[in-house]
């Protein structure tokens, strides 16, 4: 995560929210950061002292300092491209699939189901998330 905001803030200054578009961008989307992997990583190099924030409209804006500039150009130069090496797009794909027509399914018994309806909805992806995590323990 460092190293990919040091090599994003060479750009340009940004918004944290833009940096972790521009990560799952430069990465093909094999790669989105958190809020929750990115915020505490900008706090962490604002109290190192290689970059710097400043207010804009309700947001903060980082840039590199100085010392921000010297420790971006040692490291890498585009460490978001590991991130999408090896990845099978079109498995990737699917499974995005698969994901998002559970969820609109759930989502339209969570919708328009009664009471009971949503609690069997309830049962079934909990015991779907157990059945995937039983396939990676090879147990049926």
């Amino acid at each position: 995560m460092r190293a990919s905001i040091l090599a994003l803030l060479k750009d340009r200054p940004m918004h944290g929210y833009e940096m972790i578009q521009e990560i799952a961008e430069r990465s093909g989307g094999a790669w989105k950061p958190s809020p929750g992997s990115v915020y505490p990583t900008l706090q962490l190099l604002e109290d190192e002292g290689l970059i710097a924030s400043e207010s804009e409209g309700g947001k903060k804006l980082f840039a590199l300092t100085e010392a921000g500039r010297s420790a971006a150009e040692e490291g890498p130069e585009a460490p978001w491209e590991d991130a999408s090496k090896g990845v099978d797009w079109e498995a990737l794909n699917d499974i995005r699939q698969a994901g998002f027509g559970l969820m609109e399914a759930f989502g339209q018994v969570w919708k328009t189901g009664s009471k009971e309806q949503r609690e069997k909805a309830l049962a079934v992806i909990g015991d779907a998330r157990k059945k995937l995590y039983l396939i990676l323990a090879d147990e049926d």
